[in-house]
């Protein structure tokens, strides 16, 4: 709002000099101090009541585009809100089942999202021919379990998040900037870490879960994830 003050500031200002300098007087004193005094004071009150009427009519215009320039922002904001914590806040009012196998079905969407993301920057990155191999295998049974869990959110009236949120955004852009040995051993350390918390929230979900569909998606998925971290855990040690 500073910048639409100060814009109204120097529309009046530039008004008013306008209308001096085109009745023939000379720049007055408050407007620069340098001019000179030679102005007729008794066409001041129409000068200035005409100016002002023009100022009204451009400070409501500039009020008015300062508005729209704020909603818009408004707008922005809104649209870039973190989209795993969006989902969240929209299933507690729209999900139609409990609270923690909703956060469970948003949390599960946004790791396997990530796995792809980064299986996809492994077999673009890595020289090393296991890391790629491993890189592909979380792509293909990721992507697969992604697809089955939209389905199974879709018939609950689960929102589950459409990107990535900004701590996964986060480590694909760190991860993107390594190179060589240390890309393999960073995706490899973090292949491991991701996959014992996969497995630990799975587990639980398979046991606890009030859902019975996502009961057994939780079931299922877990002898396929307790084979990805066996197998990232082999590439890990072979690295040493």
């Amino acid at each position: 709002m500073c910048t639409c003050f100060q814009a109204l500031k120097a529309f009046r200002k530039g008004l008013i000099l306008n209308k001096y300098k085109s009745a023939g007087y000379k720049t007055p004193s408050w407007i620069t101090p340098a001019g000179g005094h030679n102005f007729c004071p008794f066409h001041t009150h129409n000068l200035k009541f005409n100016t002002m009427k023009k100022f009204s009519l451009i400070a409501m215009m500039v009020v008015a585009a300062c508005s729209l320039q704020s909603c818009g922002s408004n707008n922005n904001d809104k649209s870039n809100e973190d989209s795993v914590d969006n989902a969240r806040d929209l299933n507690k009012d729209n999900s139609s089942v409990e609270h923690d196998d909703s956060k469970f079905a948003v949390d599960a969407a946004s790791g396997g999202m990530l796995e792809v993301a980064l299986g996809q920057l492994a077999v673009q990155k890595s020289q090393n021919q296991r890391v790629k191999n491993f890189g592909s295998m979380m792509v293909t049974d990721h992507t697969k379990a992604n697809n089955e869990l939209k389905a199974l959110a879709g018939n609950k009236n689960i929102v589950l998040p459409a990107a990535l949120g900004d701590d996964a955004q986060k480590h694909v852009d760190e991860m993107s900037k390594k190179t060589g040995t240390d890309f393999d051993k960073a995706y490899i350390g973090m292949m491991v870490d991701d996959h014992k918390d996969d497995i630990d929230e799975f587990e639980k979900a398979a046991d606890k879960a009030k859902d019975v569909d996502l009961k057994s998606f939780a079931s299922t998925k877990l002898p396929t994830l307790r084979m990805h971290l066996d197998s990232a855990k082999a590439i890990h040690d072979a690295m040493k």
